[in-house]
C-alpha cells in the first residue's frame, strides 16, 4: 500500500522496486510464494520487475469505501499481510490535510479488515496539528509493526507514545538493484547536479513552502557557473521526478531552463525506471541534489554525495548512518550551502570512506527488516494452513 510501479516520482518507484526485492528474498527464506497487489498513485511510467507476480490494485477512494463499492477493500480482503510505505514521507500533515486523510483512512480500512498492517521503513510525521497526532498515534498502536527509517522518526514515535511495536531500520531503497558500468577513462570528473523542480518552483504553493533559508535557484546557478568553467569537470543535470501533469514538481522543466543558461552542462537521459536512474548515478564521481532518493542512489552505490535538505527526513536518515555531509537548506544561506557542496566535491575521497562505513550499517538494518518480514510470512502461512484445515474438518465458523 502506497507504493507505485508507474509513478513519475522515481523515489516512490525506488521504494517499490526495492520492497519487492526484499519481500522476495524474505519469501525465499520463509519458504513461501508471494503474490503482490500494489496500491498507490499511478503515473505515466511502467517499471514492474520481470518475473514477479504483481497485480496493480484498485484506486484508494474514500467515497467508495463509505458507500460499500470499494474494489480496494475487496482486494485487501484477499491479502494475508499489508505493507504500507506511505510513499516514503507522506504519512504526515505537512503536505496538507487531503493527503493525510487518504493515508490515515487506508490504514484504518486495513485494520478494520483485521489484516496485519506493517508500516514499512518511512519518515513518521511530523504531525503539526493536534488532531492529526492523536489519530496517527492511535492507528500506529494498532499496527503489527512500525518501522522508522531514521533516528529522528524513531524519536518522534517515542514522543507520540508509540513504543511497543516499533523498530528503527533504514530506507528500503538502499536495496534498489542497479547495473555497474565500466569506469570512464577520459580523466574528467563526472559531477551530477540533481535539480528539484519542486524547490525551483518554491514548493507546491510557489511561496517558499518549505521555509528555505537559501535561494535555491540562485544556488543552482552558482554551482553551474563554478563547475561549467572548470576544464576537469563534466557536469550532468539529473532529474528524478518527472510528472507531465504537475509542472511545479517536474525536475525536467527546471533543468531545461538551466541548460539553456549553461549550455556546457549536459542533461541526463530520461530514465525508464528507478533502477535505470541509479545505474546512471552510480557512474558519477560526485552528486549533490534535493531529491532524497537520488541521493540514496548515489550513497548506496558508493558515490560521494552532499544531499541538499529541505526537510528533517534528510538529516534523520543520513545522520543515522553516521554521515554529516548534508547541506541543510532550512538553516544555511546560499553561500554557506555552496561552500559545503564545494568542500564535499574537493574531499570526495573522504566522503567515499564515510559512505562505505554507512553502507555497512544500512545492510545490517535492511537485513533486520527482511528477517522480520520472513517471520511475518511464516506466521501468515501457518495461519492460512490452519484455516484451511479447519474448513476441511468442518470447524470453520465466521470469516
Amino acid at each position: 500500500m502506497w507504493h507505485s510501479l508507474s509513478s513519475d516520482n522515481l523515489g516512490v518507484g525506488a521504494l517499490t522496486e526495492s520492497q519487492i526485492a526484499i519481500c522476495e528474498a524474505a519469501a525465499l527464506a520463509a519458504d513461501v510464494r508471494v503474490r503482490f497487489i500494489v496500491f498507490g498513485t499511478q503515473g505515466g511510467s511502467s517499471y514492474a520487475p520481470a518475473g514477479s507476480d504483481i497485480t496493480i490494485g484498485e484506486r484508494v477512494s474514500i467515497k467508495r469505501m463509505l458507500t460499500g463499492r470499494s474494489g480496494f477493500l475487496r482486494q485487501v480482503e484477499q491479502c494475508d499481510l499489508v505493507l504500507d510505505i506511505g510513499e516514503g514521507d507522506s504519512f504526515a500533515d505537512i503536505y496538507g490535510n487531503t493527503r493525510f486523510i487518504f493515508q490515515i483512512a487506508s490504514k484504518i480500512a486495513v485494520i478494520a479488515k483485521r489484516k496485519p498492517l506493517i508500516l514499512s521503513p518511512q519518515t513518521i510525521g511530523p504531525f503539526k496539528q493536534a488532531w492529526a497526532r492523536i489519530i496517527a498515534a492511535a492507528v500506529m498502536r494498532r499496527c503489527a509493526r512500525v518501522f522508522a527509517r531514521d533516528t529522528l522518526s524513531a524519536d518522534y514515535l517515542v514522543k507520540l507514545a508509540v513504543t511497543g511495536n516499533t523498530d528503527e531500520v533504514i530506507d528500503v531503497a538502499f536495496r534498489l538493484p542497479y547495473t555497474s558500468l565500466p569506469a570512464h577513462t577520459d580523466g574528467r570528473l563526472r559531477v551530477g547536479l540533481n535539480v528539484s523542480g519542486l524547490m525551483f518552483s518554491g514548493g507546491y504553493t510557489g511561496g517558499n513552502q518549505f521555509g528555505l533559508t537559501l535561494d535555491y535557484p540562485a544556488l543552482m546557478r552558482k554551482l553551474l557557473a563554478a563547475w561549467t568553467h572548470r576544464s576537469d569537470i563534466e557536469v550532468w543535470l539529473v532529474p528524478h521526478v518527472i510528472p507531465d501533469a504537475l509542472p511545479a514538481d517536474d525536475d525536467r522543466i527546471a533543468i531545461r531552463a538551466l541548460a539553456a543558461e549553461f549550455p556546457a552542462a549536459r542533461v541526463a537521459p530520461e530514465f525508464k525506471s528507478p533502477s535505470d536512474a541509479k545505474t546512471f548515478i552510480a557512474g558519477l564521481d560526485f552528486l549533490t541534489g534535493a531529491r532524497m532518493h537520488a541521493c540514496i542512489a548515489a550513497f548506496s552505490s558508493g558515490v560521494p554525495v552532499v544531499p541538499l535538505a529541505y526537510s528533517r527526513k534528510f538529516e534523520g536518515l543520513f545522520s543515522s548512518l553516521g554521515y554529516d555531509w548534508v547541506a541543510d537548506g532550512a538553516r544555511l544561506s546560499t553561500d554557506e550551502a555552496f561552500e559545503k557542496i564545494e568542500q564535499g566535491l574537493a574531499r570526495r575521497q573522504e566522503l567515499k570512506a564515510e559512505i562505505e562505513c554507512g553502507n555497512a550499517i544500512a545492510r545490517e538494518k535492511i537485513g533486520r527488516y527482511q528477517a522480520h518480514l520472513a517471520e511475518a510470512m511464516r506466521t501468515c502461512a501457518q495461519s492460512s494452513r490452519a484455516h484451511e484445515a479447519d474448513i476441511h474438518d468442518g470447524r470453520h465458523v465466521g470469516p
